[in-house]
């Protein structure tokens, strides 16, 4: 009996393990200024994106018709003809990245994941709550990079004419990809964790898509490429339905499992420097 008791304290289940490991990283996320910092320049894009398009100048120069494109394009956009297409709500899973990475780093250099792995954190329990983690920030960032949007757009004097129904299916679609870009980002700074340099340069690569927009260019416009996470990503956009919730919530969980076992399996086969 008493050997079952000492057995369980040592071993505390998952939902407990991962309550705990939760706990530490969301009061650690909270009392320091890395997510304010984020949050604050999800809220920036869009003005910033306004007042090039407003004042006549650059790549995003004339390219909205509706207010609400700073938040989503009219359709999917896989293949993009002008940079400034991309100026809406997408730009957050590249910040978002760069925030992750960030705080992954700084897991490894403080010396943060040595104690955590030497006394009892399983290694599967790490990659969850990274990827909560980094899923809760960027959903966060669509919140705020939205209501940016709407004050930068009142000032452009474009109509806010929209589908309500798709406009809304877009900011969720949207927001449910925040958890396949954190397991992504949370799998690529495991792997890079001494190099804090490439993890930030794939973050920013991949979170603008540039390997799935390559690939649009050769095998064509095809919503055959919403397999991938960009793909689903912009596949929510003004003209979304019920189906583009669906896609974009499975593909999101999908590379999310995918992602923490591989990660997971890369923690397991080296050493926590």
């Amino acid at each position: 009996m008493q050997n079952t008791a000492m057995l369980q304290f040592e071993n505390p289940s998952f939902f407990k393990r991962l309550k705990g490991m939760l706990g530490v990283d969301f009061y650690r996320l909270f009392h320091t200024p890395l997510l304010y910092i984020f949050l604050c320049i999800a809220a920036l894009i869009p003005a910033l994106v306004s007042m090039g398009a407003m004042g006549g100048e650059g790549e995003t120069a004339g390219m909205f018709t509706n207010a609400w494109q700073i938040v989503a394009a009219n359709s999917p956009l896989y293949v993009i003809s002008d940079i400034g297409e991309y100026a809406n709500m997408n730009m957050v899973f590249i910040f978002g990245g760069i925030m992750i990475s960030i705080f992954i780093g700084h897991d490894y250099k403080s010396g943060y994941v040595k104690q955590l792995f030497t006394t009892h954190a399983k290694k599967q329990d790490y990659m969850i709550s990274k990827t909560l983690l980094g899923a809760f920030s960027m959903a966060c960032m669509c919140v705020t990079y939205l209501i940016g949007g709407m004050i930068s757009a009142a000032g452009t004097g474009l109509p806010f004419t929209v589908n309500a129904g798709s406009l809304i299916i877009a900011i969720l679609g949207k927001m449910i990809m925040s958890l396949g870009w954190a397991s992504l980002y949370t799998f690529i700074n495991i792997i890079f964790r001494s190099k804090f340099g490439i993890s930030i340069a794939l973050c920013f690569v991949l979170g603008t898509g540039i390997p799935v927009i390559g690939a649009a260019a050769v095998i064509g416009d095809t919503p055959a490429l919403n397999i991938f996470l960009y793909g689903s990503s912009v596949y929510a956009c003004l003209s979304s339905n019920a189906l583009t919730l669906f896609i974009c919530l499975m593909n999101s969980v999908v590379w999310a499992v995918v992602y923490n076992v591989l990660g997971t399996m890369i923690l397991s086969k080296r050493d926590v420097y």
